[in-house]
């Protein structure tokens, strides 16, 4: 059966000679695996520049419901990112979110609301000129919400304490080791009052922006199964300065 949805690229794999096999986080039907042939030929009607990690597409797909591997009728990129790709900040930005995405998002069935988000937040990165330090970390906090383990902001004005394990902030000391204290939870309670529109206001240095990651990469760890580390927030720490 044929399907027209938009789609996020996550992860292209080289198959065979001149074919891949393309891992899109699509609206309509989850995620899901293409196969795509003949990318790597000089007058291929898809090219592999258009499978690159968080590019924006428009497909008509064939989905069969038993099937691992689905195939692709039509794709093109649209909208057509403007600077992401271009850019060394967004792009390694994009690289570090494309890796945790593709570690987190699972589901074979459609998420609307998240996809909304994050095709959304692509958008917005690609047009915005300035305030682009904390977006990293602004989406992973956003992101929670649709995977399941948003903070609970109850006491997050009160707090001395944010518990990653239960994902709360508290008045006191967490009994394990799993914990922000004084004053990283202060500053990742300015971040959960931040939207993207007013994140240029949210200053924080480098060494806090580094640790927030670093903190923020665990709760995942903690919340999402299999996730694992994660290793590209070095490049983009060093892009960061």
């Amino acid at each position: 059966m044929l399907h027209k949805t938009r789609g996020i690229v996550l992860k292209t794999t080289d198959y065979g000679e001149s074919s891949v096999i393309v891992q899109v986080f699509t609206e309509k039907l989850g995620l899901q695996s293409y196969i795509i042939n003949g990318v790597k030929k000089p007058k291929a009607k898809i090219s592999r520049n258009m499978l690159q990690p968080l590019h924006l597409l428009d497909m008509v797909v064939y989905h069969k419901a038993a099937g691992n591997v689905q195939r692709i009728s039509e794709l093109k990129t649209a909208p057509v990112l403007q600077t992401l790709p271009y850019d060394i900040i967004k792009s390694s930005m994009a690289l570090f979110l494309n890796e945790v995405l593709y570690k987190s998002i699972k589901q074979q069935t459609a998420d609307e609301h998240m996809f909304d988000f994050v095709f959304s937040a692509i958008e917005w990165l690609d047009h915005q000129t300035d305030g682009l330090a904390n977006f990293h970390l602004l989406f992973l906090v956003k992101l929670t919400r649709y995977l399941g383990f948003y903070p609970d902001r109850y006491q997050v004005d009160n707090a001395d304490y944010f518990d990653l394990k239960d994902g709360v902030f508290k008045q006191y000391k967490p009994d394990s080791i799993l914990y922000l204290s004084p004053p990283h939870t202060q500053n990742f309670g300015s971040l959960l009052h931040s939207s993207f529109e007013n994140l240029s206001s949210l200053k924080l240095s480098n060494d806090e922006r580094r640790y927030l990651i670093a903190k923020l990469l665990e709760y995942y760890a903690l919340h999402v199964e299999g996730f694992g580390n994660i290793r590209s927030h070095e490049i983009l720490e060093e892009v960061l300065g």
